[in-house]
C-alpha cells in the first residue's frame, strides 16, 4: 500500500460506478485525493476534442461545491474515514497546472473506458507521475456513466439506482433534479441553437 494517491473526473453526476473507481484506488493508498476535474466551465474549459462533455452547462450542471459535498458525503457513508480522503480542484484541461493543486509524489490511478481517458492518461505521464491503471474497460462495459444519469433524470428514469443514497438524497433536496430538466429542455429547443 503507497502512501498517497489520486483519482480524478468530473463526477456529474457521481454514481456508483465512480464510487467503483475511488474505493479500488482507496484499497492501495493510505490517503486518496479525489480530483475534479472542470472545476467551472469558464478557468478549466475544455481544450481537447475528445472532451464530449465538459463544454456546456447541460453536461455540467453541479457546482464545484456541490460536487465537492456529494463525494464527501457517499464516502462518509461508506465508510470512509475523513482524515483518510481529500478533495481538490484538478484542472485536466490545462495539465501544467494540475501539481498547483494535486501532490507530485503520489500514485495517479486510471480508469480508462474511452479515447478520451487515454489522452487524460497521457498527460498525467507526461507529467513524470507515477500512473496505475486499476481497469481498462472499452465497448460499453465501463458501467452506467453521469451522462446516463443525467439523461434518466431528464426524462424522469429511474435513475436513483445507479448513485449512492446520500446522492439521490442531496440531488432531490437541492433541487438538482429540476436544474438537469430545465437545461434538458433548454438545450433541446432549437430556436436556441447556437445562443447556449
Amino acid at each position: 500500500m503507497v502512501e498517497t494517491g489520486v483519482v480524478f473526473g468530473r463526477f456529474q453526476i457521481f454514481n456508483l460506478k465512480h464510487m467503483e473507481y475511488i474505493l479500488a484506488a482507496k484499497m492501495r493508498c493510505q490517503k486518496l485525493y479525489i480530483g475534479i476535474t472542470h472545476a467551472d466551465l469558464v478557468s478549466f474549459a475544455a481544450t481537447s476534442s475528445l472532451d464530449l462533455h465538459g463544454t456546456t452547462k447541460r453536461d455540467n450542471p453541479l457546482t464545484y461545491l456541490e460536487r465537492y459535498e456529494i463525494i464527501q458525503g457517499a464516502l462518509l457513508d461508506f465508510g470512509v474515514r475523513r482524515k483518510e480522503f481529500g478533495i481538490i480542484p484538478f484542472p485536466i484541461s490545462q495539465p501544467d497546472l494540475i501539481l498547483q493543486y494535486a501532490p507530485r509524489d503520489a500514485t495517479y490511478y486510471l480508469s480508462i473506458n474511452s479515447e478520451w481517458d487515454e489522452e487524460k492518461a497521457q498527460s498525467i505521464e507526461r507529467l513524470g507521475l507515477k500512473t496505475e491503471h486499476l481497469w481498462q474497460r472499452k465497448g460499453g462495459d465501463g458501467g452506467t456513466s453521469g451522462f446516463e444519469v443525467r439523461e434518466m433524470i431528464a426524462q424522469n428514469g429511474p435513475w436513483q439506482q445507479y448513485v449512492p443514497k446520500t446522492v439521490s438524497d442531496y440531488i432531490l433536496r437541492r433541487g438538482i433534479d429540476q436544474r438537469i430538466r430545465e437545461l434538458d429542455a433548454l438545450y433541446a429547443d432549437p430556436a436556441l441553437k447556437g445562443r447556449r
